[in-house]
């Protein structure tokens, strides 16, 4: 085949001009350009360039209609939301994406798995060229490195997206001529492509020094942290427990780079959890305009939307159709994670015996009752998942009123026949949802604020970096773990046991049975706490499957997705007869609109191909997506496909 350079742009290079240089780069459009052989000749010039790249970079929930796909997720529309309907999490409607019963098909373009390059080509044109502005500063090159810092910033974003998704990769340093044989090279080996990647961030950290700011604003120094800490984080863990690299000797290194860029940012006195007010940890999501404007101090970055040159639809989704982006699959959380948030006394649902023969925790309701699962559990549970009789179930968009008098209680949808509004598992995500007629109205101007960074992550990635490197200790819990409790909701003088603590660590046989069956190693008991605390503080932030996959957890995927019991009174709610408040429940039939196992649990994905008894397939190929097969087929290309896929 004629070779064909993946990594050249056009004659041009597009820069975003985002009103000003001052303020809300992340809330516009770009508006002109810059011709490459008259560019970056000023500070003003630099400005506009890297503006380009907040938008490229920095997703957030997208703009316009905002039903993009980062690929290579399986659906569209704001990736914090979407990211988790390729996980245990949730379930969408229809059938199961191909990536979960095997039978993707390796992808021919590039795009479709991200296996992209003209961005960071965008990046090594910049910095290749910034020292254009040097005349203007009167050759003083510390005046740009702030602009430097962001280039690399963007640039260390890049690869580790990358290596997240396909192991090896090509590392480049430049823009390169189209006749640069590199551009057709092999891929470099992971170890050189990983230390490459802490060098760039790195360097982005030194040249940001000093350099403060908004949430919204241009990238700064502790953003910069937060990036390393999660590259290292991931990195650090990956090589513990894919052993299959032989590398696990080298992963202190990293696990303690992450810790230092945790504690640097913690240091910084900047940030604090979001704390206000009730159910704070719902309200987190729920903002509009720029954080420090809302007194939300937890968040590191966010795309904040100005609502008129831009804004996004993602609110009238989740309002409207309770998907991700219109008639993109609608879907609810999982029995799997439910079962995973511990009663208010910080023990989890189970307390001892073993499968089918289990001792439950005197505060666990079961799943016989009306969503009384929900019930005295961890407060995010009730905060990210919809009770009935609370939040959307008594909401009406038209009178703007959350009011159980005013609008009666409208119970979810489950059918599996239909394609807008069902939950199909029963349980109706309320993370993100805002309750907001005029962000509804809005249409594609909405505002709703997309927090990418924030601080409570940090705190997560310094508890499970220092319990890996076996550093732990009890004051670490209490900053870090017993603080998100805190916040959540949790009453540590009521239940002294919902305060963790490292010398009495709570026994949970359920998830010990499952980590034994489907890990290949053992996980400590405060280890296996920290990631369950993980699990449902960063639920519907697009960090659980990156996370299954640094675990070496892919195994996770075949627990068969089910949702609530149908029981007979749940049946009797909805057999069609009420369809007026006080009560709205829409007609579900047993083996028609619902399908359940033989314990009467709801069985997602009944008619998915490749599927049985709603359990999705694994094989560790997947840890790492395939490389596009035109990339592969371009005469001179060095490149090798990731083992499973097709044309290795």
């Amino acid at each position: 085949m004629k070779r064909t350079f993946k990594y050249i742009l056009s004659g041009v290079v597009a820069v975003s001009l985002l009103q000003s240089c001052k303020k809300d780069f992340l809330d516009l459009n770009p508006e002109t350009e810059l011709a490459v052989g008259n560019s970056l000749q000023s500070e003003t010039e630099l400005t506009l360039y890297l503006n380009n790249l907040y938008g490229r970079y920095i997703k957030g929930h997208f703009d316009g209609w905002a039903d993009t796909r980062l690929n290579p997720s399986i659906t569209g529309g704001s990736h914090l939301l979407a990211g988790d309907f390729m996980t245990d999490n949730m379930v969408k409607y229809g059938n199961i994406h191909s990536i979960l019963d095997q039978t993707y098909k390796t992808p021919t373009n590039g795009t479709d798995v991200g296996w992209v390059w003209e961005d960071l080509r965008s990046v090594h044109y910049f910095l290749e060229n910034y020292k254009n502005a040097l005349p203007s500063v009167n050759n003083d090159a510390s005046k740009l490195d702030k602009y430097v810092g962001e280039a690399l910033f963007f640039k260390s974003w890049d690869y580790y997206r990358k290596l997240m998704l396909f192991g090896d990769v090509p590392w480049y340093n430049s823009t390169m001529n189209i006749d640069n044989e590199d551009l057709y090279k092999a891929r470099d080996k992971r170890t050189l492509v990983v230390d490459s990647l802490m060098s760039t961030i790195n360097s982005s950290i030194t040249k940001l020094e000093g350099v403060s700011g908004r949430a919204d604003g241009r990238i700064n120094q502790n953003m910069a942290l937060f990036l390393k800490a999660r590259i290292a984080l991931f990195e650090g863990s990956f090589r513990t427990y894919h052993s299959e690299l032989q590398l696990k000797s080298t992963a202190a290194p990293f696990l303690e780079a992450c810790v230092d860029a945790c504690e640097k940012i913690i240091s910084s006195g900047k940030y604090q959890l979001y704390s206000a007010g009730t159910n704070p940890y719902w309200k987190l999501f729920t903002f509009k305009n720029n954080p420090e404007a809302d007194q939300n101090k937890e968040a590191i970055l966010a795309r904040v939307y100005d609502g008129v040159k831009v804004g996004h639809a993602t609110q009238r989704y989740w309002q409207q159709n309770n998907s991700i982006s219109g008639a993109r699959p609608a879907g609810g959380a999982t029995r799997n994670l439910v079962d995973e948030y511990l009663c208010i006394d910080g023990r989890p649902i189970y307390l001892s015996g073993s499968e089918g023969n289990y001792t439950a925790n005197p505060l666990f309701k079961g799943y016989d009752g009306m969503w009384t699962e929900l019930e005295n559990r961890d407060p995010r549970l009730k905060q990210t998942i919809n009770y009935p009789g609370e939040n959307r179930s008594i909401y009406n968009v038209n009178n703007d009123l959350t009011s159980a008098a005013e609008n009666g209680v409208t119970y979810p949808r489950l059918s599996y026949n239909v394609a807008d509004r069902t939950t199909v598992t029963g349980y109706m995500a309320i993370k993100h949802w805002m309750g907001d007629k005029k962000e509804h109205d809005a249409t594609t101007s909405g505002q709703q604020t997309a927090i990418e960074f924030r601080y409570g992550e940090v705190l997560l990635m310094l508890a499970e970096a220092k319990a890996i490197l076996g550093t732990l200790t009890q004051n670490d819990l209490d900053r870090t773990i017993n603080a998100l409790r805190q916040r959540a909701g949790f009453d540590f003088a009521a239940y002294p046991n919902s305060r963790l603590q490292l010398a009495n660590v709570p026994q949970d046989p359920r998830m010990d049975a499952i980590n034994a069956e489907l890990l290949e190693y053992d996980i400590s008991p405060i280890l296996r706490e920290i990631r369950r605390e993980r699990r449902v503080e960063m639920v519907l932030e697009d960090r659980r499957y990156e996370d299954l996959m640094r675990w070496k957890a892919g195994k996770f995927l075949t627990i068969p997705y089910r949702g609530m019991k149908f029981t007979a009174e749940k049946q009797k709610l909805y057999d069609g007869t009420k369809l007026q408040k006080p009560i709205i429940a829409l007609k579900e039939q047993l083996d028609k609109d619902v399908f359940v196992d033989s314990e009467g649990f709801i069985i997602a994905y009944p008619r998915s191909p490749n599927i049985v008894q709603g359990k999705a397939l694994w094989s560790d190929y997947r840890y790492y997506w395939p490389l596009p097969l035109f990339e592969l087929s371009l005469e001179g290309s060095q490149l090798k496909q990731n083992p499973g896929w097709l044309g290795e």
